[in-house]
């Protein structure tokens, strides 16, 4: 759907972005419902009530995606069910340049994923875990740390 966007629109979304976290609080009520959201971090509430008020302007995922959504996520159950995960190699999944974003006590990291590697900090790192390890002082699964496995 090729739209035009209308200026009040664009401001609808950017608003969010100057709302503090009470705000976010009360428009999230006001939107989605719900009680509690002690540990849900202000920047995902803006991006989550941003996603929100675009689909409410322009509409949500074309009935194709929906479907192969579905799709993908039975199969992904199925095989968990099976007891099998059966995934790609993490390092051959993710393209060099892609960026992961992680907050971790009130502090947000970036990671840049390398042909042979990660960066984070201007530093190279040779695994998602040995990351987690810096950021946290423990041991963590990488990927799952950053909600990818």
């Amino acid at each position: 759907m090729n739209r035009m966007v209308r200026t009040g629109e664009v401001q609808d979304v950017a608003r969010f972005e100057a709302m503090s976290r009470e705000d976010c609080i009360d428009e999230w009520r006001r939107t989605m419902g719900g009680q509690s959201l002690k540990y849900v971090s202000v920047q995902f509430m803006r991006s989550a009530l941003a996603y929100e008020a675009q689909i409410k302007a322009y509409g949500g995922h074309s009935n194709a995606v929906r479907r192969a959504l579905k799709t993908a996520l039975k199969a992904e159950q199925r095989s968990s069910e099976a007891g099998g995960r059966q995934k790609p190699a993490l390092q051959s999944s993710l393209r060099p340049g892609t960026h992961l974003v992680r907050e971790w006590n009130g502090r947000t990291y970036q990671i840049e994923v390398l042909d042979d590697g990660f960066q984070m900090d201007g530093k190279r790192y040779r695994s998602l875990s040995a990351i987690a390890r810096k950021i946290t002082g423990a041991h963590w699964s990488g990927p799952r740390f950053f909600g990818l496995g």
